[in-house]
């Protein structure tokens, strides 16, 4: 870690902030998606018995 001065718990903090969003957002992403493929197959499921 280079050192950051009198910066050092800001620059940290936003580093973290960062990561935390970007954390947030894939699990965001990847709960969706598993919601969507979970739809999905159900739709597919009805559609297969209609015909």
């Amino acid at each position: 870690m280079p050192d950051l001065g009198k910066y050092a718990l800001e620059v940290s903090a936003a580093y973290g902030a960062s990561i935390l969003l970007l954390l947030s957002l894939v699990l965001m992403s990847w709960t969706k998606g598993r919601k969507v493929r979970h739809q999905l197959r159900e739709l597919e499921k009805r559609r297969a018995k209609r015909d």
